[in-house]
This record gives C-alpha cells, sequence and structure tokens, in this order.
C-alpha cells in the first residue's frame, strides 16, 4: 500500500494509526525510515528496519551477510560469523536474498504463523537498493500475510522512485492512497478537534488559517502553536478562545511561525535545535553532548523543553528526532551560510572520532557533513571511498551522489588532472548504468581530456573503450571510430590483454555494420590471445562474441555452439554479466525466425524459455533494466517462433515498455522489430507496418545495420500484402541494389524481400533466379539440404507455380513443409500447407489439395485460438482461409451458393461486419441486437453457404465486397 501526499499532508499520522490498529490484531509491527543524508547510502533505510527491530529477530541463515551492513549490531549474536566479502555482482544478489528471508519468510520474526506490518517511510530519500529490495519483496508478500506500507512525497521524486512505483502500477501489486489538502470544511473540523471544542469555528477564523496552511493539516497545527504561544490563542474559563481577528499576529509563513517557536526557547534549546537540524532528521545524543559540552543533566533538561514545545520526539534511549522534517527544515534554513558550514564541520570531526556504524555508513556520513563543512580534503578521502562502496555493490545512483561530492571537492583542491579524471570516469560508469546517456558522455569526455592532458595511453585507451561502449547504445558509426582509435593506442600499451579487449570491440562493431566475416577474423585472434594468457573471463566473452557473429552471418549451427561453450565457461568463472547475455540470445538456439534465409535449427520451446527466463530473474534481482528489456524481448521472440502467440505479444510488449523508460535507442528498435514480425506472422499487416517503420527509423538513427536490414525486408513483405507494391519498391530501393552482398543474415533477408516484390509485380522468371541464388549461396550449403530452409523453399514454390511448373512446385514445397515441421516452424508450417494445396490443385490432384488446405487451415485455426485479441484472431483466421476460397468454392452446390447467396438482408449485413473482423458480441453492440440472436444468423449463413468456420463467411464477404 502506497501513501503519497506533499510534505506536512498527514503520511505519517496515518502510519501511525495503521501501526497501532495492527498492534491490536496481533502482527508484527516493523518500520525504517529513509533520511535524507542517507541517499547515498547502500539498503540505508533496511538497515535502519533492522536496527530497530533487531529484539524480535531470530537467527536466518542470512543473518552472517546482513549484519555486515551493521556490525555494530554483531555483539549481540555472539554465535554468527560475519560472512565474507564476494564480487559486487554476488555481493548484491546475497544481499537482496538475505533481506528477503528476512523479511518475507514467516520464520523470521517471533510470531511466525502471524501476520506482519512492515512500514517504510519517506520513500523520496531511498537509495536505489533499498527501492530494488523493496520492488522484489513487494512481489514476494503477495502470497504472504504481509502488508507493505510505504510512504513518500508525491511533490519530491526520483527516477529510480518513479521507476519503483511505475512497476508497481503495471504489475497491479499496490495499492495507493492519495492524500490531498484539506478543504476549508475539513480545517474547521481539525481545529475543532485540537481545542475540543463542541461548536463551529467562526468561518473568518478559519479562512485565515487556511489560507497559510492551503490544506495542510502540519502547516495548520504549527499555526495554531505558534499563536497559543504568542497569547493570541488562549485557554480562559475552562474554554478556549481568541483575540479579535484584527489583532492575531498571524505568521506569514510556515518557517516564521517555526522561527517564533524556536525564538521563545532557551539559548540551550536553540543551540541544541541548530546542532540536530545539521545533523539530519534524527540526530545523537552522544553526538549534542560532545558538541554542546553540556552535562548530561543540562542536555536532558534541554530536550525535555524542546520535546514540551512539540519540537522534537524521543526515538531510543540514544537518540531523538524532529517531530516533522518540515520542522527541521525550517530550523535548517534560518541559519546562515556560515553557521551551517561551520557546524557541518563541526559535526563531521565528532563523528570520525566515534568510529561507530559500518564503513559504508560511516564514509557517507562523514563525506556529506566535511562536504558542507568545506573541509575538501576530508571530504574527498570520505566521498571517493563511499562512492566506491556503492559501485562495488552495484548501487549506481549512490555512487553518483558520492563521486560528485568527491569532483567537486578535488576541483576546490586545484589537485593533478589525473585524479579528477579518474573520478569522473567512475561517475560516467555509474551515469551509463542508470541510463543517462549525456550526463555520462560528459564524463567519459573529460575524462579522456584529462588523461591526454598527462598523456597517460593507458587511460586513453580505457576511455576511448568507454566511449565506444557508451555510444554503441546510440550510433555504431561513432562507437566504432571509437574502438578504432583504441586499437591504434594498443601497440604502444605492450599488453595482449588489452590489444584482445580491443580486438573484441572493433569486431563486434563490425558485426553490427553486418560485416560479420571481418568480425570472426577479429574475435579469433582476440580468442587466441586471451588462450595463450589462460584468461578464462576473456575466452568466455570472445566465445560470446563469436556466436553472435556467426549468427549474424547465417551460421546458425556455429552458433549455437560457440553460444553453448560461452553459457559452460561463464558459469565457471562465475561472470553473471557475460552469462546474461549469452543466455538471452542464445536461448532462439538459431532457430530461423528473423533471419529465414538460412538453415534453421531444431529446440524445444520448454528449454529456449527456461533459458530466457533465468535471464529476466537475474536481471529483475540484479536492477539491470537493460538486461530485462533484453530478456523480455528475447522471450517473445522464443514465444512467437513456436506460435505461442499471447506470451509472445506479452513479452515483446513488456520489453518495449522497459527499453522506452530507460530510453535505450538500440533496444527500443529492437522490440518493435520483433513486435513488427510477430505481428506479420499472425497476418496483422497494419500493425506490423507500423512497428516496423519504428524499428527501421531507430536502426537508421543508432546506424544498427544489421536491424535495419532485417526491419526493411519484413516492412517490405508487409507492404506487399498490403498490396502497396509502390511504397515497397521505393523502401526497398533505398538500401538495396544488384551488388548487394549475400553473405550476411540481414542481407538475404533483403534479396527474399526483392523476390518475393518481383513476385507480386508479375516477374516470377527473375525472381526464380534470384531464388536459386540464395540457395546456392546459403552458408552450409552442401553440408545440409537446401529444400529444408522453409522461407525459401515457400518463394520457390511460388514462383516456380506462377510460371506453370506446378508439379515441380509440389515436390520442393512437400519437402519444405517437412522441414518447417522439423523445426517448430508453425506459421511457416501453415502458408507451405496453403502453397502446396494451390500445386496440387492446378497439378489436378483436387482431393490432395483439399486435404492440404483443410490440414493448413486446421494449423492456422490451432494458432489463432493461442491469440486473446478477437481482431488478431479473426485477421490470421481470414488471412489463412482467403487463399483456400478456391478450393472451400469449387463444388456446384457451393458455388451456385456463393453466387445466389439465399442470405437474408440483415445475414448479409452480419457477413460484412464479421468480414471486418468483429467478434459476435461487438457486431450485437453495432447492430444494437443480443449476442444469441448474432449466433443464430452466424450458424444460418454456414448453412447457407455450406461453410464450417466464420473465416470462410469473412473471404465470402470480401470476395462479393459486402460492406
Amino acid at each position: 500500500m502506497l501513501i503519497s501526499g506533499e510534505a506536512g499532508i498527514g503520511k505519517s499520522r496515518l502510519v501511525r494509526e495503521a501501526k497501532a490498529m495492527a498492534a491490536e490484531l496481533g502482527f508484527d509491527v516493523l518500520q525504517g525510515n529513509c533520511y535524507e543524508q542517507d541517499h547515498g547510502l547502500p539498503f540505508a533505510s533496511f538497515v535502519d528496519l533492522l536496527r530497530k527491530n533487531l529484539t524480535g529477530l531470530r537467527y536466518l541463515s542470512g543473518l552472517p551477510q546482513l549484519l555486515k551492513l551493521a556490525p555494530d549490531l554483531a555483539t549481540q549474536f555472539p554465535d554468527v560469523q560475519l560472512a565474507s566479502v564476494a564480487e559486487p555482482e554476488q555481493e548484491k544478489r546475497t544481499l537482496l536474498r538475505a533481506w528477503m528471508s528476512l523479511l518475507a519468510d514467516p520464520k523470521g520474526f517471533q510470531k511466525p504463523l502471524g501476520s506482519k506490518l512492515i512500514v517504510l517511510e519517506d520513500l523520496h530519500w531511498c537509495d536505489d537498493l533499498s527501492l530494488e529490495l523493496l520492488l522484489q519483496l513487494a512481489r514476494a508478500v503477495l502470497a504472504q500475510p504481509i502488508l507493505l506500507l510505504l510512504t513518500s512525497r508525491s511533490d519530491q521524486t526520483t527516477p529510480s522512485l518513479n521507476q519503483l512505483l511505475a512497476q508497481l502500477d503495471r504489475e497491479r501489486s499496490a495499492h495507493e492512497i492519495s492524500l490531498k489538502p484539506l478543504a476549508v470544511d475539513s480545517v474547521e473540523l481539525m481545529m475543532r478537534a485540537i481545542f475540543k471544542q463542541a461548536q463551529p469555528i467562526s468561518i473568518e477564523f478559519v479562512n485565515a488559517i487556511n489560507r497559510l496552511a492551503e490544506g495542510s493539516p502540519f502547516f495548520v497545527e504549527e499555526i495554531l502553536k505558534t499563536l497559543v504561544e504568542s497569547g493570541d490563542i488562549f485557554f480562559a474559563s475552562g474554554r478556549w478562545d481568541r483575540k479579535t481577528l484584527s489583532e492575531l499576529r498571524v505568521p506569514r509563513t510556515v518557517q516564521v511561525a517555526v522561527a517564533q517557536r524556536t525564538e521563545r526557547q532557551s539559548d540551550a534549546a536553540k543551540r541544541v535545535l541548530a546542532i540536530a537540524s545539521v545533523s539530519g532528521q534524527r540526530f545523537d545524543v552522544g553526538l549534542l553532548q560532545t558538541l554542546t559540552a553540556m552535562s548530561e543533566l543540562q542536555l536532558l533538561t534541554t530536550l525535555r523543553e524542546l520535546m514540551s514545545a512539540q519540537l522534537i520526539v524521543e526515538g531510543t534511549a540514544d537518540e531523538f528526532a524532529f517531530r516533522h522534517a518540515l520542522t527541521r527544515e525550517a530550523v535548517y534554513a534560518a541559519l546562515l551560510k556560515r553557521e551551517r558550514r561551520a557546524l557541518h564541520l563541526a559535526v563531521g570531526e565528532a563523528l570520525e572520532t566515534q568510529r561507530t556504524g559500518t564503513p559504508s555508513e560511516r564514509d557517507a556520513i562523514l563525506a556529506h557533513h566535511f562536504y558542507l563543512g568545506e573541509a575538501w580534503e576530508k571530504a574527498l578521502i570520505y566521498a571517493q571511498q563511499a562512492g566506491e562502496r556503492a559501485q562495488a555493490l552495484f548501487a549506481p545512483r549512490e555512487a553518483i551522489v558520492q563521486f560528485t561530492q568527491a569532483i567537486e571537492a578535488v576541483k576546490a583542491l586545484f589537485r593533478q588532472t589525473g585524479e579528477v579524471g579518474a573520478l569522473h570516469r567512475a561517475r560516467g560508469k555509474a551515469y551509463e548504468q542508470v541510463g543517462e546517456f549525456d550526463n555520462a558522455l560528459a564524463d567519459f569526455e573529460a575524462a579522456l581530456v584529462a588523461a591526454q592532458a598527462d598523456d597517460n595511453q593507458q587511460v586513453i585507451w580505457q576511455t576511448q573503450l568507454d566511449l565506444g561502449f557508451l555510444w554503441a547504445s546510440r550510433d555504431y558509426l561513432k562507437a566504432g571510430a571509437l574502438f578504432q582509435r583504441a586499437l591504434e593506442i594498443v601497440p604502444q600499451l605492450d599488453d595482449p590483454r588489452s590489444a584482445a579487449s580491443t580486438l573484441n570491440r572493433v569486431g563486434n562493431w563490425h558485426m553490427n555494420a553486418e560485416r560479420p566475416f571481418e568480425a570472426i577474423r577479429y574475435h579469433d585472434e582476440a580468442l587466441r590471445l586471451f588462450e595463450s594468457l589462460g584468461d578464462k573471463h576473456g575466452i568466455a566473452s570472445t566465445l560470446d562474441l563469436l556466436g553472435i557473429s556467426h549468427y549474424a552471418a547465417g551460421e546458425y549451427h556455429r552458433s549455437i555452439e560457440f553460444y553453448s561453450r560461452a553459457v559452460l565457461l561463464f558459469r565457471e568463472v562465475n561472470d553473471k554479466g557475460g552469462l546474461l547475455t549469452a543466455l538471452a540470445i542464445g536461448s532462439s538456439r538459431g532457430i530461423a525466425f528473423l533471419g529465414r534465409t538460412v538453415l534453421p535449427t531444431q529446440s524445444l520451446l520448454r528449454e529456449r524459455v527456461q533459458d530466457c527466463s533465468e535471464v529476466l530473474r537475474m536481471a529483475l534481482d540484479m536492477g539491470a533494466r537493460p538486461i530485462e528489456t533484453l530478456a523480455h524481448t528475447w522471450l517473445g521472440l522464443n514465444h512467437a517462433m513456436s506460435g505461442d502467440y499471447a506470451p509472445a505479444l506479452d513479452h515483446a510488449r513488456r520489453g518495449l515498455a522497459v527499453a522506452e523508460d530507460i530510453q535505450h535507442p538500440h533496444f527500443i528498435c529492437t522490440a518493435h522489430m520483433v513486435l513488427g514480425v510477430l505481428h506479420w506472422d499472425v497476418a496483422a499487416w497494419d500493425v506490423a507496418r507500423a512497428h516496423l517503420q519504428m524499428a527501421l527509423g531507430l536502426a537508421h538513427e543508432t546506424n544498427s545495420i544489421v536491424w535495419k536490414h532485417f526491419s526493411l525486408a519484413f516492412l517490405v513483405s508487409a507492404l506487399i500484402q498490403l498490396n502497396d507494391l509502390a511504397d515497397a519498391e521505393k523502401v526497398l530501393g533505398s538500401e538495396w541494389n544488384h551488388d548487394t552482398p549475400m553473405n550476411g543474415a540481414g542481407f538475404r533477408q533483403m534479396w527474399a524481400a526483392r523476390a518475393e516484390l518481383w513476385l507480386a509485380q508479375g516477374e516470377p522468371k527473375r525472381a526464380l533466379e534470384l531464388i536459386e541464388r540464395l540457395i546456392g549461396s546459403a552458408p552450409n550449403f552442401g553440408m545440409y539440404r537446401s529444400d529444408k530452409i522453409p522461407a525459401v523453399v515457400l518463394l520457390h514454390g511460388e514462383a516456380l507455380l506462377e510460371m506453370g511448373r506446378s508439379r515441380d512446385a509440389a515436390k520442393i514445397l512437400e519437402a519444405g513443409l517437412a522441414g518447417a515441421r522439423e523445426c517448430d516452424l508453425p506459421a511457416l508450417e501453415w502458408r507451405l500447407g496453403v502453397a502446396l494445396g494451390k500445386a496440387l490443385l492446378a497439378d489436378g490432384k483436387r482431393d490432395d489439395a483439399a486435404q492440404a488446405f483443410a490440414s493448413a487451415r486446421g494449423l492456422a485455426e490451432s494458432l489463432a485460438s493461442k491469440l486473446t485479441d478477437d481482431t488478431l484472431r479473426t485477421g490470421l483466421i481470414t488471412a489463412a482461409t482467403v487463399s483456400m476460397s478456391r478450393v472451400l468454392l469449387d463444388s456446384p452446390r457451393r458455388k451456385a451458393k456463393a453466387q445466389s447467396a439465399g442470405l437474408t438482408a440483415r445475414e448479409r449485413e452480419v457477413a460484412a461486419q464479421i468480414a471486418q473482423g468483429k467478434s459476435n458480441r461487438a457486431i450485437a453492440e453495432a447492430m444494437v441486437l443480443s449476442e444469441r440472436t448474432i449466433e443464430s444468423h452466424v450458424a444460418n449463413m454456414l448453412g447457407k453457404l455450406g461453410f464450417e468456420s466464420r473465416a470462410q463467411i469473412a473471404v465470402w464477404a470480401t470476395e462479393n465486397k459486402l460492406r
């Protein structure tokens, strides 16, 4: 449950009431808070929750991991040995699992069978890792007796919080209560409750208060307290009274109201309040005693004074907090800048001597205070350490906060360029991880300038690679130029490992430019170098790149071999990042769905989905959103290959949504392309065209040559099906000419589109010659039978049929049909069945043709049944049936009925609606009839026309031009 609203609107009060109710009902109640100064500290809010609820904690398997974040608590668990620190990605995953075992496991607390209320307040100050854990927790609690209650300011959000809220909204796993400002009548009720007054309060007085408070309960309360303390509102004769409206000294702002109340406190109280506001929303008694030099009795007396004024509240014996964040903000804002600087420095120096908290907590807090205290040397040390710790936990936004402070400190110290360059590079990598391209680019370029000023070739080389990686998501031409510059520097480094890494980057760029065989040469050389070094990580990465390069070359069998080896080696060396991409891309097993002009492979849908689902789970665990979109898109692709259309569309759309959310042009292009091909497969030509046009435009923008060719080829095919031959010719002519090579999967797709277009333009001879060239140039030609490339066989058969060679067409179409079945390509299977039926019919084999058509229609209807969208389902059946109409309507009885029809005017109207792809319900609504009446009309039409399905009615209505 999410409670949102502006500051002071009543979120915390609502939570307090919920906690009281939950406690009465026997819930375990756990609460953690996010604090402004903890924003750059990974898992800060959950560490706070752990500290506040430690007394109820049972021993859990994840406790050794959790206590690493709060080692000061380990003394309470003397039998627990703290876990060792793992490599960054594994460390993060282990911590996430440990938190989940604590919070979502029913055995985690003293009431293992009871319900839990887990409260986390002020998410707008929450660190990214806490938000990532919250998303996993939100999913887990759906199956547990747990209420997860979260609050955030609606007027102070962050990109990461917006992503969390959007994801919860997409998954429909949360209910939101959005608190709005109080109306005037509600302000009046609140004032009556405060003063325990039964009779109404004058509207003039209520309006005077509400004009300033603007419906904020906190502001109403603060203004009233100020008026009470100033004597403008007073208690007399057993009741509350006030001065006349003209005499009331209403403060101009809430800040003034708080200032007026603090001014009435003793000098000691004002001093404590100022130090506390610099310390943060919560503050430690020991720290106050150190900085004020008060005795314990003096300090406690002062704290009671502030509590009586309702400015602070007691938390634990050692910790207090401001009653409201706005109170702290008002006190802090009233300090002079010079006062703030001096107090931050004093707080930092006091905390530095205490040695409390974890190294991560300590570094982040000290960096904050020394930065604001302008103690630049110490700010640099602690901010850099905190940034490196955050980066090691895959907490990029926290790293950005710390590295930014470190960069400012270096600049203030006028330090050497190399030091600031290293910090810019570190922050640039963090910006890249969160998808902030412009900021990452600025940092990498600053790092490059610094390295060039120092003439540091090693850093120049590394930064050129960083920039190349970054541009690979936007513009492959720029990426390629940067990788080439890095390659030119390599000889000066005399380092085989650097050379091999650069060769791989240049090779991968050649692959994306659809020069796969050049790419393979670079990768082969990189593999030789990594093998000579015994570098298993490097070998695994190179095998991964060889897998995608052979895929782009159309050598799918070799691609599978390389991906299989890469996955095994990535698992062996525990390289999760490499494993994710290798599993995702390799999951398709080379089935010719996108690149249909090469020999497909055989695999099981279950195995493909299993691999891709593993990638998705890992990506969600890690918060790796680029991998999340890749996993969803490739899951869509894998389901689509086997005609499993409903989950295919769902995953592909999710992939697009995530890609758009993180603004990743390359993955947006990929998702549109897959959605385009998917809709092409179900004969939704208009939708396919829209997606493919988007994909083609983005492929042009990013200079992704392979995706450009795939998108263009399928777009041309969709335009042909829409009978827009002129536009198809224009689109194809923009990229294809007679000199276009045939040695890449994308290039071959364009040649196939050229053959299809010539067929549509009535030039079967030219199409046939081209198709025979495609067959002869197919990768592995001779090793495998070329008649097992179903998509090429389909074009071949159609060309032969157009030339009157029906017997030859039938022979090769039968072989292609067998190949489609073997490789689980059902959409090609029914299309080949239709083409075979036509060939058999032309050869005079009417019964065999009818059987082929019936089989194709059955398969198409089976595939259509997997679609949940009525329009897509009807469209697919109609597309499959239109081609069969010559057989379906060829008998004398059917022919007579088709000509005279014998349908009533109302039945003909229903038939026209069916031809538009409408369901019975939609037709009933359009014609203002009952659904049962429409069903009767459909049954009558099937009997009169001698048809067996609605699709045949749609064909008949289309051919008879019913509108």
